[in-house]
């Protein structure tokens, strides 16, 4: 899985992007991007955009976003680190390829 980070503040039609993450892994990029509100509230924005491939060669992506506001972040932080802990225990070879990914860098 590759990332990239961009440190930046530009505005879109939803917010201003204070920061943004990509990860590639595979046909799939999850981006994460932290925005402000007008009011200078932070939410995040996870995006997941995968690629198909269309019959005549071309492709296309299509993309589903999630919006985590900001009182929300710690029971959705508490909630995904117990699942990652459960998949960890039980499947711990699904993270064996992030521990090699690691000690290369």
């Amino acid at each position: 899985m590759a990332s990239d980070n961009h440190f930046h503040h530009e505005r879109d039609e939803y917010g201003e992007i204070i920061r943004s993450k990509a990860v590639r892994a595979g046909k799939r990029t999850y981006f994460f991007d932290v925005k402000a509100t007008q009011g200078d509230d932070y939410y995040l924005v996870i995006t997941e955009s995968r690629r198909r491939n269309n019959d005549d060669g071309s492709a296309t992506y299509s993309r589903h976003h999630m919006y985590l506001y900001k009182e929300d972040f710690g029971k959705f932080m508490e909630g995904l680190s117990d699942m990652i802990d459960f998949v960890k225990a039980t499947k711990p070879e699904y993270f064996e390829t992030l521990n090699e990914e690691r000690k290369e860098e």
